[in-house]
């Protein structure tokens, strides 16, 4: 039986990332060698990184003031890493799920931390409009998809101070105009790689501003000045994003991305609302594209164990939802197939039947 892989992170991959990584922990470049085991400053994996930062740059019209990172310590280490780089004595942050709650913490090591606002009241369910951002902040931070709560901001914001975003999830699956963020970062494991490496693309002329001094590893001019080589990178993570950068590109790059992740979520939003066992989580107008979270209506709460059993057994694999929501969670990736989107409404509506 087919297997529909639904999971919010590691999570599913283009059948040709993961064939041609394997093929290269098998034999790296005709080497003879494993991509695990060949030196990172040889021409062949030189090579791999190189054209990984041109293709980021390419599918996303990075402009030339730009540079392009992967660096190791995921996601989590960036939290850290951004107020470390770009705060002097003051950052505004949007909390908007775990993840913006958790980078807010990290951040206040560092400086005055304003939030600006919050969802946190309704559980994360919406995206807050309508706050104030201090003029005198040193940047913006924000999440724009929020995994576990199934939010997603789907627009760039104009804002009058540096835009920071944690893009971990959503990353190539719309347009985004980089020149709006002052940096932007996410760990890979959700739409580029496995997990082990994190990418940023940062605005140059933001950094060395802080007045104070930053050790090494944690200094993005160490990273731009090395080429993301000052330690060994995680190797095979980067081949495999860049396995994956190169079949964006073949699928039509970022604006042929959109148009199948918004069919793949109007397919699956519209069977939630129309089907009398279940409802949606989020705010109708903040629906995340990605991550497509819903619940059993009130009246037939007991049934929601029964329905997971049903959809697994039918190959739906990972839609349970997060611990802190419960109920379930379609994370609807890149890589993910209409068809998969597809069996899950039928197996939606064969349990409607059922009930």
């Amino acid at each position: 039986m087919k297997k529909h892989n639904f999971y919010a992170g590691p999570s599913i991959l283009p059948d040709s990332t993961i064939k041609n990584t394997a093929d290269a922990v098998l034999n790296f470049a005709g080497t003879g060698l494993s991509v695990m085991e060949v030196s990172h400053r040889g021409k062949e994996f030189v090579a791999v990184m190189d054209e990984a930062q041109a293709l980021f740059k390419e599918l996303l019209n990075i402009p030339d003031d730009y540079e392009v990172l992967f660096l190791g310590g995921g996601a989590s280490t960036q939290f850290c890493m951004v107020p470390y780089n770009l705060m002097k004595k003051k950052a505004a942050y949007l909390n908007t799920g775990a993840w913006a709650a958790k980078a807010l913490k990290e951040a206040k090591f560092f400086g005055d931390v304003v939030e600006v606002a919050s969802s946190k009241e309704a559980n994360y369910n919406y995206i807050p409009k309508g706050y104030e951002l201090p003029s005198d902040a040193d940047y913006f931070h924000i999440t724009t998809n929020n995994t576990i709560y199934g939010t997603e901001i789907k627009e760039d914001l104009d804002v009058n101070i540096p835009l920071v975003a944690d893009m971990s999830s959503d990353i190539f699956s719309r347009p985004i105009d980089v020149s709006k963020y002052a940096l932007i970062y996410g760990g890979a494991q959700k739409n580029l790689a496995p997990a082990g490496v994190a990418f940023v693309i940062v605005k140059k002329d933001i950094l060395g501003k802080t007045g104070r001094d930053i050790p090494t590893m944690l200094d993005y001019r160490t990273h731009i000045d090395k080429g993301s080589m000052f330690n060994t990178p995680p190797v095979l993570p980067v081949f495999a994003a860049l396995q994956t950068l190169k079949w964006l590109k073949e699928q039509g790059g970022i604006p042929a991305m959109q148009k199948k992740n918004e069919e793949k979520a109007a397919l699956l939003y519209d069977e939630i609302d129309r089907n009398k066992l279940f409802k949606g989580t989020a705010a109708q107008e903040d629906r995340s594209l990605m991550n497509i979270c819903f619940v059993m209506n009130d009246e037939f709460a007991e049934l929601e164990k029964e329905f997971l059993d049903f959809a697994t057994e039918r190959g739906m694999i990972g839609i349970k939802g997060h611990r802190s929501v419960g109920g379930f969670r379609a994370s609807t990736y890149n890589a993910l197939p209409y068809e998969s989107v597809k069996a899950l409404v039928e197996t939606m509506q064969e349990f409607e039947k059922k009930h």
